[in-house]
C-alpha cells in the first residue's frame, strides 16, 4: 500500500524511463481516445466532477494506472495504491477507517487496486460498505474480465471502461517523446533510424511500458561515439528484444503484401508457403487476433459450403488465440491455417453475396410479397399482410411453392453450388428441392 502526493514535480532520473514518463494530466495521456476524448464518457465525467466507482479493463501498458493517478489528480482526492498480491484485510481495513475520517471532514479518496481480480471473495467484500457509503472511489484495474473475476455485488456499484491496447501509431508518438522529453532521454543526443523506433513499436505489441524499457535498455546500451552522442544499432535491438527487425509495419503495405500471400497461399491448397507467411506475420509482431479473424473471414469466403467445419475451426482459433496469446497460439494458427489450406474449396457463398448485394443496393424499395409478411394486427390482415402463406412443416417433404422473392426477381438465382468437399451434397439437395417445388406448382396449376 501505498499513498503519493500528485502534486510533486521531482523527477528521479534512475527511475525507469515508463515511470519518468507517467504522464501527469490528460493532454499527455496517449491513447483511450475513446474514453477521454472530447465529449467522450470518462471526459465528461471528469469534467463534471461526478466520477464514480469504476473498473478498468485492458491489456498491461496501456495506461490503466497513469488514468486513475490523473483522475486523482484532476478531482483533487487523495490516491491509496493498493496491491492486490501483497495487501490483506487488514490493510483494507485500515485504509478504509482512515478514508472513513476523512470524508466526514470534506476529503475524498481514490483507492486504485491494481489486479483487483487477484483478490479473493472475502477482500473484495470488505471494500462493499465503504463503496456502497461514499467513503471511497473504488478505481480497479485488471487484465481478466470483470464479469468473471469480480463479485457481483462489488461490479455492480463499478462503471467498467474497457482500454484497448495502444495502436502503433501511438507507440511511435510515444517513443518520439520519450527522446525529446528532459524527464526522460532528452538530455542526451540518440541516433537511432525511424525504421527501429517503428520495430520497438510493432515489438511491444500495444503495451507502453514494453516500448518504453526497450528503448530504455537500447539506448543505455548503444554504441557511444567521440562527440558524446549515442547510436542505437539494428544488432544492439535485436538482442534487446530477442527478435529479428523484420520488414514490417501494421499499418504499411508490407502489412498488406503479408496478409494477401497469406491468404492466397491457403486459397491455392499450399500448406507450406501458408505457415511460412503465417510464421512471417507472427514473429514480426503481428497481432495473432488479427490474422484469427482473417481466417475467419476466409473459412466462409473460400471454403464455405464445401467444408462448413472450416469456420467452426477458425472460430476455435480465434478463441485460442484470445485464451492464450502468443507465443503459445501460434500452434493454434498453425492447425487452423493447414485445415483451411487442405479443405476443399468454394467461393460460393461470396459470389453469391455480391450479387445478391448489387441487387439490393439497385432496388432497395422492392415491397416484400404479402404472403410472407407478418400481419401481426387487424389492420394488417385487412391488408392480406401473410394470405397464403404455406407453412413448410405442415407437408410431408417440408417445402412449399411459395414465393418468396419480390415479383421483379422472381427466378433470380444467387447460391449456385459447386461440386467440391460437402457443397456437392448441397446441390444434389438443392436440386431435389428445385425439383418438389416444380411438382408443387404443377399440381398448383392443375388445380387452377
Amino acid at each position: 500500500m501505498e499513498q503519493l502526493s500528485l502534486f510533486s514535480e521531482e523527477v528521479n532520473t534512475s527511475a525507469p524511463l515508463a515511470s519518468r514518463l507517467r504522464p501527469q494530466t490528460l493532454e499527455e495521456y496517449i491513447g483511450q481516445k475513446h474514453l477521454i476524448g472530447e465529449g467522450k464518457v470518462l471526459r465528461n465525467m471528469l469534467e463534471k466532477d461526478t466520477i464514480s466507482s469504476m473498473i478498468f479493463w485492458g491489456p498491461p501498458g496501456v495506461g490503466k494506472t497513469t488514468l486513475a493517478r490523473i483522475i486523482a489528480h484532476r478531482t483533487k482526492s487523495s490516491f491509496i495504491d493498493f496491491s492486490a498480491v501483497t495487501s490483506g484485510i487488514k490493510e483494507i481495513k485500515d485504509v478504509m477507517k482512515q478514508a472513513e475520517n476523512d470524508r466526514l471532514m470534506g476529503l475524498r479518496t481514490i483507492v486504485f487496486v491494481d489486479e483487483i481480480h487477484r483478490f479473493n471473495k472475502a477482500q473484495q467484500d470488505a471494500f462493499l460498505p465503504y463503496v456502497e457509503k461514499g467513503s471511497i472511489i473504488l478505481i480497479g484495474a485488471t487484465t481478466e474480465n470483470p464479469s468473471f473475476e469480480i463479485n457481483s455485488a462489488l461490479l455492480s456499484r463499478c462503471k467498467v471502461f474497457v482500454l484497448q491496447a495502444l495502436q502503433t501509431e501511438d507507440m511511435k508518438e510515444l517513443l518520439q517523446r520519450a527522446l525529446t522529453d528532459s524527464k526522460g532521454l532528452g538530455n542526451y543526443r540518440i541516433h537511432i533510424e525511424e525504421r527501429l523506433l517503428n520495430a520497438i513499436a510493432v515489438f511491444s505489441n500495444g503495451d507502453a511500458r514494453t516500448a518504453l524499457n526497450t528503448l530504455d535498455m537500447a539506448v543505455l546500451n548503444g554504441r557511444i561515439e567521440s562527440d558524446g552522442s549515442i547510436t542505437v544499432q539494428e544488432e544492439l535491438l535485436e538482442q534487446c528484444t530477442g527478435k529479428k527487425m523484420l520488414l514490417y509495419d501494421r499499418a504499411g503495405e508490407e502489412h498488406y503484401n503479408l496478409i494477401s500471400a497469406l491468404h492466397k497461399s491457403m486459397r491455392n491448397s499450399d500448406p507450406d508457403a501458408a505457415i511460412y507467411w503465417l510464421s512471417r506475420m507472427l514473429e514480426a509482431g503481428e497481432d495473432p487476433l488479427y490474422i484469427a479473424r482473417r481466417l475467419v473471414r476466409f473459412a466462409s469466403e473460400d471454403i464455405g459450403m464445401a467444408d462448413s467445419q472450416a469456420l467452426q475451426v477458425a472460430v476455435a482459433a480465434y478463441q485460442a488465440c484470445h485464451f492464450n496469446g502468443m507465443p503459445e497460439c501460434d500452434v493454434n494458427l498453425t492447425h487452423a491455417v493447414v485445415y483451411l489450406t487442405m479443405a476443399p474449396k468454394s467461393n460460393a457463398l461470396y459470389v453469391g453475396y455480391g450479387m445478391a448485394k448489387e441487387d439490393a443496393r439497385r432496388m432497395l424499395t422492392e415491397p416484400v410479397p404479402l404472403q410472407i409478411r407478418n400481419g401481426v394486427t387487424g389492420l394488417m390482415q385487412q391488408l392480406h399482410y401473410g394470405e397464403g402463406y404455406q407453412y413448410a412443416h405442415d407437408t410431408d417433404v417440408k417445402v412449399t411453392a411459395m414465393q418468396c422473392l419480390p415479383d421483379s426477381l422472381q427466378g433470380r438465382r444467387y447460391y449456385e453450388p459447386t461440386g467440391q468437399g460437402r457443397e456437392a451434397e448441397v446441390g444434389s439437395r438443392l436440386a431435389e428441392i428445385e425439383e418438389l417445388k416444380r411438382q408443387l406448382r404443377l399440381k398448383e396449376n392443375d388445380e387452377n
